[in-house]
């Protein structure tokens, strides 16, 4: 899996649009006050994470595209 058929899958399964952000892929405008996130981190891991209050915790890191992506998919489904 990767960010476009992470978009696809969480769009069938009817997840609300403002409930995530997929860098690249979906970034919701305006900015929603609390989502959860996919994103490159600066080493060029992945990280999944939640934004809430205008600060991002990240909570978990992964050495893949594809392992982010499965990630976010069980926190949202």
């Amino acid at each position: 899996m990767n960010r476009t058929t992470l978009r696809a899958a969480l769009t069938a399964a009817g997840v609300p649009d403002g409930h995530y952000r997929i860098e690249g892929v979906h970034e919701p405008a305006p900015t929603p006050p609390d989502f959860l996130f996919l994103r490159r981190s600066p080493d060029g891991a992945w990280e999944t994470g939640a934004y809430e209050r205008g600060m991002y915790e990240v909570i978990t890191h992964h050495s893949t595209e594809a392992e982010a992506c499965a990630a976010l998919l069980r926190l949202l489904t």
